[in-house]
């Protein structure tokens, strides 16, 4: 009998295949006392394993390239954390085995971590998934990851590593399903970049039988279990009418009447600029630049290095926008020059422009080698500042932007609610906002994005959310400014719609939802946006926010 399942849909499409069960996880090791003269060898066995784990998930990087790159990269850095491996050793010697000592020694990591509050490329089940692969190798049992089949199929998992995801083959995984994740998990990033239909946070998905037909709305959340042959055919309607409905949407960002919504791609490196632009990205709302200094987190990278990497992605949008954010280090992305080693809670410490204003001369030289990238190029250059807490923040960023001669304009994200608050005092120093949605309720609500317990907080369409976005929109308006979105609530097309009804004036997504989005706006008004964000900034959750939302949008 068909049966209808509800998690969140976080990649669009439609999918409808079999069920295949992610490989198990390796096994927690005996523990065991080795005899004093085998310490050495076992050393010598873990420094193999983790040399050849951070080399094989580099490896992935390399083959998956764009974002995946990045985050397989991070898990590269942490495998090879020194702190780890003295601890590692340490174990051996007082005889542990090389497999129980790596367990051991990653299972104090991790409560540290979740105690400090450590978040996104630093999330749990990041670090769990390099402990496996290293416990794995010196078991000798066969890695976690995806099943072999010859046949197309629907994926199931507990949750996927960025190393599995981010080479899943979309001729053989027709979608995924995931018993936990949320809508900003790496998971569910590397699915919309795939393009890979996805739903994660769906209770229960881990008790789909092997070779179970499910159906798989990337849109809804819905996952239909045993669907019957007018389910099936409704799907593959609704995905026809998608589908057609992206193909007759082109050109900019606007909504039915004619209000224009840049529509801007989220990139990490001139890898990322292929995709961006094939979508149709009108510029680059988000350039991280963090994945020039974490090649190397023990020096940052040269003038020569950054100038060159930056005027890849500038020469890629003649008369286009680009927003680059100067590096965000710190918290989930530490680098051994700039981040205090004994911070007791990294996430509210020194990070983002706390960590440049202490360190001025990187901030100087990421400055001076924009400039220099920008130099003969007809594109409009802004830079933004991470971490902004007040106007004296946005002073302190602008006063360098000058003095660095920065020919372009230059902004502050907002990610902390003091920012939003006082968004007009801000912007009496800097040109421009960007909302980063994901820490911004992780601010504003106190809740980790790392603790499953406190998800429900993450989800962007939290009301009190939506507040803190209408009242940036609204400063900026009042100063005549500009005032984006650049976190992945911008990527949800329901979402995209209400927060243009908030009056923000720019979206930044991951290229793979730039179509989506596009054809959300071209199917409404401003007026109808305006009605839809006010409807969900009434309601009194999250949930009831989406609905008021899509009523409205669909004239229900």
């Amino acid at each position: 009998m068909e049966t209808t399942l509800q998690g969140v849909g976080v990649s669009h499409g439609v999918a409808v295949g079999e069920v295949r069960r992610m490989g198990t996880a390796a096994l927690e090791p005996p523990a065991r006392q080795i005899p004093a003269g085998d310490a050495e060898r076992e050393q010598g066995r873990a420094r193999h394993a983790v040399g050849a784990v951070a080399a094989d998930l580099a490896a992935r990087g390399n083959l998956a390239g764009g974002e995946a790159q990045h985050v397989l990269e991070a898990q590269a850095m942490m495998a090879r954390d020194p702190e780890l491996a003295a601890d590692v050793g340490r174990r051996i010697a007082v005889g542990s085995t090389a497999e129980r000592a790596v367990y051991d020694a990653f299972a104090a990591y991790r409560a540290l971590l979740a105690g400090a509050g450590e978040y996104l490329a630093g999330r749990v089940a990041d670090l769990d998934d390099v402990r496996n692969r290293i416990v794995a190798r010196l078991l000798g049992v066969p890695m976690p990851g995806v099943p072999d089949s010859d046949e197309p199929y629907v994926l199931i998992a507990r949750d996927l590593a960025p190393a599995d995801t981010a080479l899943l083959d979309p001729a053989l995984v027709l979608g995924f399903v995931t018993e936990e994740g949320g809508p900003t998990s790496h998971s569910a990033i590397l699915a919309r970049a795939l393009g890979v239909p996805a739903v994660v946070a769906l209770p229960g998905a881990c008790e789909l039988g092997e070779g179970t037909v499910v159906a798989v709305d990337g849109s809804t959340g819905e996952v239909f279990v045993e669907p019957g042959e007018e389910r099936r055919q409704r799907l593959a309607q609704a995905a026809a009418e998608r589908k057609a409905a992206l193909t007759a949407s082109v050109g900019p960002g606007a909504t039915s009447d004619g209000h224009k919504v840049p529509l801007l791609a989220n990139v990490g490196g001139p890898g990322d600029v292929p995709a961006a632009v094939e979508a149709g990205a009108e510029g680059v709302g988000l350039f991280r630049t963090e994945f020039l200094f974490l090649e190397d987190g023990r020096r940052p990278p040269s003038e020569a290095e950054q100038v060159e990497a930056y005027r890849k992605v500038l020469e890629a949008f003649p008369e286009g926008r680009v927003v680059v954010r100067v590096l965000d280090a710190g918290a989930d992305k530490p680098l051994d020059f700039l981040t205090p080693a004994d911070e007791p809670n990294p996430a509210l410490g020194a990070r983002g422009l706390r960590t440049l204003l202490d360190h001025p001369e990187v901030l100087r030289a990421q400055l001076t080698a924009l400039s220099k990238a920008a130099e003969g190029l007809p594109v409009y250059l802004e830079v933004m500042a991470p971490m902004v807490a007040d106007r004296a923040d946005a002073r302190a960023f602008a006063q360098a932007c000058r003095e660095a001669g920065l020919n372009g304009k230059y902004g502050v994200m907002v990610e902390i609610p003091s920012a939003a608050l006082r968004a007009r005092s801000v912007l009496q120093e800097v040109e421009f906002l960007s909302l980063g949605t994901n820490d911004l309720a992780q601010y504003a609500f106190a809740a980790d994005r790392q603790v499953g317990a406190v998800s429900r907080f993450q989800d962007p369409w939290q009301p009190a959310l939506l507040d803190l976005v209408a009242l940036s929109a609204e400063a900026a308006a009042a100063e005549g400014k500009s005032c984006g979105v650049c976190g992945e609530a911008a990527a949800d097309p329901l979402l995209a719609c209400v927060l243009t009804g908030l009056g923000v004036t720019s979206l930044s997504m991951g290229a793979a939802s730039i179509p989506y989005v596009r054809a959300a706006l071209a199917k409404h008004t401003l007026a109808q946006c305006e009605r839809a964000a006010a409807a969900a900034r009434a309601a009194d959750s999250a949930g009831e926010a989406r609905r008021a939302a899509r009523a409205v949008l669909s004239g229900e």
